[in-house]
């Protein structure tokens, strides 16, 4: 083996391995795109799926909602129908009051909830020692 081999061996392997590089970066590159395509598509996906459960939810709140009031409208007749109650004003009265304290109710519990929305055992975990409350 002279050095005239050698050094022209040397050569004749660069532009082999420029050649892989080069449709390796190629690949990558169809895989991030491919990778890219899928999220997207995916996340479209997801987008609509949202769209639908909240249209169909929105729905379901009115379905409720109906019944609701119409088992409302059930027991302030049953109240007048039995005597409990002689004015109509005062059984819808009675019907609206009870709705009112419900909906306090409801308000309250989700005032408490709003606590753990903020994830507090991650922040605590999260904080430095030295800003932690001893």
């Amino acid at each position: 083996m002279d050095a005239s081999s050698t050094s022209s061996g040397t050569p004749e392997h660069r532009p082999g391995v420029l050649q892989d590089l080069r449709s390796l970066a190629r690949e990558l590159r169809g895989l991030f795109h491919d990778q890219v395509g899928l999220a997207a598509l995916e996340t479209r996906q997801a987008g609509e799926s949202l769209v639908w459960m909240i249209t169909l939810g929105v729905v379901a709140g009115g379905l409720l909602l109906s019944a609701w009031l119409g088992l409302l409208a059930a027991v302030v007749l049953t109240l007048l129908e039995r005597g409990v109650m002689t004015s109509p004003s005062a059984a819808l009265l009675l019907a609206v009051g009870v709705n009112l304290l419900l909906a306090v109710i409801l308000g309250w519990a989700i005032r408490r909830q709003r606590h753990h929305l903020q994830f507090p055992a991650t922040v605590r975990s999260l904080t430095p020692d030295a800003e932690k409350p001893s």
